[in-house]
């Protein structure tokens, strides 16, 4: 399947039904949740470490896995994080169309910046949503330092342009808490990559992966100020506490953003994003999304 991010970026996206054997709570008409996995930079909806995540959740429901822009079949190049949030949103709309009411979102690394950013941007209910919810003045009626009507200029609404695109819970695996950090070898050697042009031939014919020549602007919302926007929505952070990209001061400084409504549980020996994830973390991640946010 083709589908087409709100800025006409071609996404390729694949569908698959819930296992006929799957642990799942449907609704009164027979729907059962759906899980939209969102991988890490460099991934692909048909990378191994996706297809076995997409494995696992398909034991709770139906999955959605999808390339990011200049990843895989899709088209565009990579913004590393920014507009990814369109591909997303464009998913999620998609599994609303096929008929399911509860939508799961699952990010790794760099996509679990992205559902952050997504949830954040597209609350359920309208943008009203926002200002109901944080009279302090942190949603996007209030709008950003950047004058954004949705905090950060590439968010859409609640909808894309084929419909209605908010999650019911969220999940965010090695996800980073801030922008353009380069405090281990890891995140260093990305940036050399993202930022430079033989890094950036580097992703393309090595990594497969096709990166923006551009600067953000405006720079995206940074992902703890996302985090502190979700609420209710049941928010969940996983990371490793053997992370080689990001350290626990990162899942700890988005837990402390989101507040007591998000849940963080720190792996021991785990590193680093859906590569790092075993099936048993995985399934654990699922259960938690049927708990906290059940239904069809």
């Amino acid at each position: 399947m083709v589908l087409l991010a709100a800025d006409g970026v071609a996404i390729e996206a694949v569908y698959e039904p819930a296992d006929f054997d799957a642990d799942v709570t449907q609704d009164a008409a027979g729907r059962v949740p759906v899980t939209v996995v969102a991988h890490g930079f460099t991934g692909s909806a048909w990378r191994p470490h996706v297809r076995r995540a997409a494995a696992v959740f398909r034991r709770y429901g139906a999955v959605i896995t999808f390339s990011f822009r200049g990843h895989g079949a899709s088209g565009g190049r990579s913004t590393v994080g920014d507009r990814e949030v369109l591909d997303l949103a464009a998913a999620v709309a998609w599994a609303r169309r096929l008929g399911h009411r509860t939508v799961w979102t699952v990010g790794f690394s760099m996509g679990g910046s992205v559902v952050l950013r997504h949830a954040a941007l597209y609350p359920a209910g309208g943008p009203d949503a926002h200002a109901s919810r944080h009279a302090d003045g942190r949603g996007p009626a209030a709008a950003d330092a950047h004058g954004s009507a949705h905090a950060d200029g590439h968010g859409s609404g609640p909808a894309d342009a084929h419909g209605p695109a908010h999650t019911d819970a969220v999940v965010a695996v090695s996800a980073p808490a801030r922008w353009y950090y380069r405090g281990t070898a890891a995140m260093r050697r990305l940036h050399w990559v993202v930022t430079r042009p033989l890094g950036r031939a580097v992703g393309r014919y090595g990594l497969r992966t096709r990166i923006h020549t551009s600067d953000w602007d405006p720079v995206p919302l940074d992902p703890a100020e996302a985090a502190a926007r979700i609420a209710p929505t049941p928010l969940l952070l996983v990371h490793g506490d053997r992370d080689p990209y990001f350290p626990l001061d990162h899942p700890r400084a988005l837990a402390t953003a989101a507040g007591p409504q998000a849940d963080l549980w720190l792996e021991p020996g785990m590193g680093h994003a859906e590569n790092a994830a075993d099936e048993a973390l995985l399934a654990r991640i699922a259960d938690w999304a049927a708990r906290r946010a059940p239904g069809g």
